[in-house]
């Protein structure tokens, strides 16, 4: 039977004394924990060690430099699967859809009651399926990951075009031939196939 013990959980927040507070919750609940000041020193560890099986990441969602959201959508393109559970003193719903959209185990609002956290961690990992994402993604041209890129994030095929400085016919093209390449009949297909689900 695994415990806390066994589980490492990435604390992710700009604000010092959150992070302070939220290890101090965790490792009393005897969790290894590691925390980061931005999305990117979390990215750096990844990039040098690869996270234990069991593990969780506690993000803030809105940060300077990479958001969590942009994490999350990084941690997709590498293949990365880790349950991530969202924190923000914002409450701001539409964030939450779009972050539960593309996958986080859950969303809650700061200020937060010690057993919420440690009661979301466990369930996040109980609901988890390691996932690694799918080989399918190598058939992509450069210019369709980057079109799969926006739609992931949710935008339309007219920002998409702004974006990439490309006709919205183009994107259009572009959308068109790797859905095919990927097996996708919409958007709910293509995000299973992005997160290997498929």
């Amino acid at each position: 039977m695994t415990t806390a013990l066994d589980t490492r959980v990435y604390v992710v927040d700009d604000h010092q004394e959150f992070r302070q507070s939220c290890v101090w919750i965790l490792e009393q609940a005897n969790f290894q924990v590691r925390d980061f000041a931005s999305a990117l020193a979390l990215l750096k560890e990844f990039s040098r060690e690869t996270p234990p099986a069991r593990s969780c990441i506690v993000s803030d969602i809105r940060m300077p430099g990479m958001t969590g959201l942009e994490l999350q959508s990084e941690l997709s393109h590498r293949g990365v699967s880790i349950p991530l559970i969202f924190v923000t003193g914002h409450g701001d719903v539409p964030l939450a859809v779009d972050a539960m959209r593309h996958g986080a185990a859950n969303f809650i609002e700061k200020p937060f009651d010690a057993p919420l956290l440690i009661d979301a961690i466990h369930t996040a990992l109980a609901n988890h399926a390691p996932q690694t994402a799918s080989p399918a993604l190598t058939k992509l041209t450069r210019r369709e990951r980057q079109v799969l890129d926006g739609i992931m994030s949710g935008k339309l095929n007219k920002v998409i075009a702004d974006e990439l400085s490309i006709s919205p016919k183009t994107v259009e093209l572009h959308r068109s031939n790797l859905m095919a390449k990927l097996g996708a009949h919409n958007v709910v297909e293509l995000t299973r196939v992005v997160l290997g689900q498929n």
